[in-house]
C-alpha cells in the first residue's frame, strides 16, 4: 500500500531523542526517507537511524551544531548530497535556559547560545534549504506554548525565542508561498521528555493542573501533528501555528 510521504526526504534537526526522534519515526512510518541531526549524542542518533531503517526507509544521522550557521549550511548540503533532495524540513533542535531578568547569576553566554540555536539556527536552516526545495515542500518549526504566554517566572528569554518563530513562520509563508512551500509551527505544551519529565515533582504537578486534560502529552502526539503538516492533506495550511498542549493555553 502506498504511503503518503513515499519518495519524500525529510530532515529533522535534533532528531536523536524526545520529540525529534518521535517526529523522525512518524515521518518514516508515512514512507519518507529521513535524515536526522545531532549535536553530540551519536549513540542515540545511531539507535534512531536503526529504528528508521527497520521501518523500510533510508536513514542517516549527521553531526551538526545548530548554533553555528556554517554547520547548519554544511548539514543541509550533506543531506542533499546523500539523499538527492530535501522535501521536508523540521526545525526541532532547541535549547531551554531559565533565569529571571534581575538575577545577576544569569549566564549570558548560555542565553546567547539559546538564541543562536532557537532562532538563528532555524533561520540558517531555512535559508539553506529554501533555494533547494522543490515546489510543494514543507517547513515545520517546533515552537512552544510559551511563545504565546509566559505562565511562570524565569522563562522570558525562552518565550522570546519561541515567539520569534511565530513571526518568522508568518513571514516565510509569504516569501515561499509562490513556490507552494508551506511554513508552519507546532507549539507543544507540557510533553513528557528528558527536558521536562512528567513525574518531576511540584513543577510537573503544576503544569498538569494548568492543562484542561490534566496530564502531560507524549512525543508521539506532537509527532502526529508534524506528520499531518508534512503530508498532502495540509496543502492549504501555511503561516499557521498548531498548538498541541492539552488545553494548557485554553
Amino acid at each position: 500500500m502506498s504511503k503518503m510521504l513515499e519518495g519524500k526526504v525529510a530532515l529533522v534537526t535534533g532528531g536523536s531523542r524526545g520529540i525529534g526522534a518521535a517526529i523522525a519515526r512518524a515521518l518514516a512510518k508515512d514512507g519518507a526517507d529521513v535524515a536526522i541531526s545531532y549535536a553530540s549524542a551519536k549513540d542515540r542518533a545511531d539507535a534512531v537511524v536503526t529504528d528508521l531503517k527497520d521501518l523500510g526507509v533510508r536513514a542517516k544521522a549527521f553531526q551538526a551544531d545548530q548554533a553555528k550557521a556554517d554547520d547548519v549550511g554544511s548539514l543541509v548540503a550533506a543531506v542533499t548530497s546523500h539523499f538527492g533532495r530535501v522535501d521536508i524540513l523540521v526545525n526541532n533542535a532547541g535549547v531551554l535556559v531559565l533565569g529571571q531578568v534581575h538575577d545577576r547569576a544569569n549566564n549570558l553566554a548560555e542565553l546567547d547560545r539559546m538564541y543562536d540555536v532557537n532562532i538563528r539556527g532555524v533561520a540558517a536552516a531555512v535559508r539553506a534549504v529554501a533555494p533547494l526545495m522543490a515546489d510543494g515542500g514543507r517547513i515545520i518549526s517546533i515552537g512552544s506554548v510559551v511563545g504565546e504566554s509566559t505562565p511562570f517566572a524565569g522563562a522570558a528569554d525562552y518565550s522570546a525565542t519561541k515567539a520569534a518563530l511565530l513571526g518568522l513562520t508568518r513571514g516565510w509563508a509569504r516569501d515561499l508561498g509562490p513556490k507552494g512551500i508551506t511554513v508552519n509551527t507546532v507549539q507543544p505544551g507540557p510533553i513528557d521528555t528528558d527536558m521536562n519529565p512528567a513525574e518531576s515533582g511540584d513543577f510537573s504537578d503544576t503544569q498538569k493542573a494548568i492543562t484542561a486534560l490534566g496530564r502531560y502529552g507524549t512525543a508521539d502526539e506532537v509527532a502526529a501533528a508534524v506528520a499531518f503538516l508534512a503530508g498532502p492533506n495540509a496543502s492549504y495550511i501555511t503561516g499557521s501555528a498548531i498548538t498541541v498542549d492539552g488545553g494548557f493555553n485554553a
